[in-house]
């Protein structure tokens, strides 16, 4: 028998037989993205695409442009590991005069792919097996894995509807001796909920009490309707060395293919995330990074237009989806509308979806993939509106067929 013919000996049932060994104890707690799931059947179906976050226009031409140079130029090797320094150089200016915070691009940026490794970067650098890690549920969708993945133990404590407010009194219990770490996601992913002053305080007096960190997911701070407004819980008294920010370029350029994103913290934590990153993914992609220099430095008029020009797709989106039946709960920031579909009479969102997905031809995500129980969120659905105002219109015509 000739080696490609052992190698093709192995019948599929054995293969099947023998992946519990195989496979990690640690992924059997999750499954596949449901967003995007719901993309591909999208595809399939030929459905309008207001499932996953990611816009259906261009990015704007002079940082398209930007990118195009850096290749031309030849930034196509590896830069430093924990960025090109350029763009940690724009990355902390942008904090000191958006924010006042003044983080050393030598011992406390670390650039990533994208906010998603950020994310479990900095779990992997300051969580140990048994940590206990809190969350704000509904959550998205990538936190419970993380943790799991960490080996932590996540703690949920609720957003509640119509306003996703949380209990003060709640979030006190979950702390507790084990408490490493709260992740905070403000504007928030699904619900637009934007944390205002007040409720930051609560969490950092929390913070300090308990001598644990906040991981904050910022990555639609600019992104902000009515009065809204953004502020880093690192901001806070106390809070600058107890702050793993993580952000990316994705949301604010119009980018999500890039994935570009970066981790500001303390040195000794900034130390132990970009350990990780180094074994993770070594590094971002080089020319990107030095398009994101243009990027960063674009003028305060780009970061109004686009709070402006997202706030006309909510509006508008709310009154298709309100026209159509759906009851929703308005968004302060981010670029998602949370709606309850009870009014349908779909014994689940699964169901719901699935249905609108192959007789409307719109998608969108099932509530259940926000929270820990899937009855929680049954009687939930999430819609993105970061698209064309055509797409949107598109929306409007096909939702009639629910």
């Amino acid at each position: 028998m000739t080696p490609s013919a052992e190698k093709t000996s192995v019948r599929p049932v054995e293969i099947l037989n023998r992946r519990p060994r195989f496979v990690s104890h640690r992924t059997s707690g999750f499954t596949e993205s449901v967003i995007r799931e719901m993309t591909r059947l999208a595809m399939e179906k030929g459905a309008i695409n207001l499932a996953q976050g990611f816009p259906d226009f261009s990015a704007p031409e002079e940082i398209k442009q930007a990118a195009q140079q850096a290749i031309a130029a030849d930034f196509n090797q590896y830069a430093i590991t924990w960025g090109a320094k350029p763009f940690r150089d724009a990355i902390a200016a942008k904090y000191r005069k958006w924010y006042g915070l003044d983080y050393d691009p030598e011992r406390e940026i670390t650039v990533c792919c994208g906010s998603t490794e950020g994310m479990i970067a900095s779990m992997l650098a300051v969580t140990n097996p048994g940590d206990e890690v809190i969350v704000f549920e509904p959550y998205y969708e990538n936190y419970g894995p993380d943790t799991l993945l960490c080996d932590a133990q996540r703690k949920l404590v609720s957003l509640r509807a119509p306003d996703w407010t949380f209990d003060p009194d709640e979030l006190r219990r979950a702390f507790s001796p084990k408490t490493k770490a709260i992740i905070l996601n403000s504007p928030n992913n699904p619900t637009g909920r934007v944390f205002g002053r007040a409720e930051l305080m609560v969490i950092a007096e929390l913070c300090r009490e308990f001598d644990a960190l906040a991981i904050t997911d910022e990555i639609y701070e600019h992104i902000l309707y009515d009065s809204a407004s953004h502020i880093p819980i690192a901001t806070l008294p106390g809070m600058r060395e107890r702050s793993v920010l993580v952000n990316s370029m994705s949301k604010t350029y119009s980018v999500t293919g890039w994935r570009v994103g970066w981790v500001l913290a303390a040195p000794d934590l900034t130390d132990s995330v970009r350990k990780v990153h180094d074994f993770l993914t070594v590094g971002a992609a080089a020319p990107l990074q030095q398009a994101g220099v243009l990027a960063l430095n674009m003028p305060d008029s780009y970061y109004q237009k686009l709070a402006r020009d997202y706030q006309g797709r909510r509006d508008m989106l709310l009154g298709v989806l309100e026209g159509a039946g759906f009851r929703c709960f308005r968004p302060d920031g981010a670029y998602y509308i949370m709606t309850d579909i009870r009014d349908f009479g779909f014994p689940d969102d699964y169901t719901f979806v699935r249905h609108m997905i192959e007789q409307a031809g719109v998608a969108a995500v099932p509530g259940s993939s926000f929270f820990a129980n899937s009855n929680d969120g049954s009687k939930l659905i999430r819609f993105c509106f970061c698209k064309k105002y055509e797409t949107l219109e598109e929306a409007r015509l096909r939702l009639t067929r629910i």
